[in-house]
């Protein structure tokens, strides 16, 4: 019962903690740049293994972070709330804010100093934004522009989604369009006939594990980088096949 009580007590510890970094977070200082795409949105499937950005709402919001901002995938479907920062001729009058979902990896380009084509080199922390998200805080003239940014909760419309790919005994999901922080951490899965199996991340948001789950309705628990867990039941139909996409749950703010 101690252990129990403890873990517990742990997990409220980070579901607090989640919130106030979330909401209240300070501002840090990093630079931005815009990709230029059709209707000023990034439509390119990215490092976070989305695909179609604006078949999952994320096209003219989205963001490439570099390294130190990424993690490693970790920080694919965060959200970043960014403003652009003494620069009297590229920053739009009275800074204001946008707020855009981290959905690919900045590379680095160690052959360009990093104030000059380089803006991903470690430790640099870069954005490299849609044209649509950029041009609400800055002219588009600017080539690269400094920022003040902080992570926010993603407002979504609709619950999770779960696009079910893979084959009889190697089975993936790619998660979406995800509430609170955004960012996932941990997610398990369950047959009508099994028990709660944990996935492991593959890349990105695609999440994996080596089970037959064919024929047995499928159930979700997804936790996010506050703690905040939920659980989202018989998402998936007993006859589910492979690239269909299926909606759960959604995490509220309370």
């Amino acid at each position: 019962m101690g252990i129990i009580l403890q873990t517990s007590l742990f997990y409220l510890f980070l579901s607090s903690i989640g919130a106030i970094t979330a909401r209240q977070e300070e501002w840090k200082s990093a630079t931005a740049t815009y990709s230029k795409e059709t209707n000023g949105s990034i439509i390119t499937e990215g490092a976070c293994g989305y695909g179609d950005l604006h078949k999952k709402s994320y096209g003219k919001y989205s963001a490439g972070v570099s390294s130190m901002l990424f993690s490693r995938g970790q920080t694919c479907g965060g959200c970043f709330e960014l403003r652009c920062v003494d620069h009297i001729h590229w920053c739009l009058q009275g800074s204001p804010s946008v707020i855009v979902t981290a959905t690919d990896f900045c590379p680095p380009n160690y052959g360009l100093p990093s104030d000059y084509g380089g803006w991903c080199n470690f430790p640099q922390e870069h954005f490299e934004m849609s044209e649509t998200a950029f041009a609400e805080i800055a002219v588009r003239k600017a080539d690269i522009v400094p920022v003040q940014y902080r992570r926010v909760n993603c407002m979504r419309t609709g619950g999770m989604r779960f696009a079910v790919s893979g084959s009889t005994y190697f089975y993936q999901v790619l998660i979406t369009n995800v509430g609170l922080d955004g960012k996932v951490v941990a997610v398990k899965v369950k047959g009508s006939k099994t028990g709660w199996f944990p996935m492991v991340r593959n890349w990105g948001q695609n999440w994996q594990c080596n089970i037959n789950l064919g024929g047995q309705p499928l159930s979700f628990e997804v936790t996010v980088s506050s703690g905040r867990t939920i659980t989202s039941y018989n998402v998936a139909p007993a006859n589910w096949q492979f690239d269909q996409t299926f909606e759960g749950k959604q995490f509220s703010e309370s």
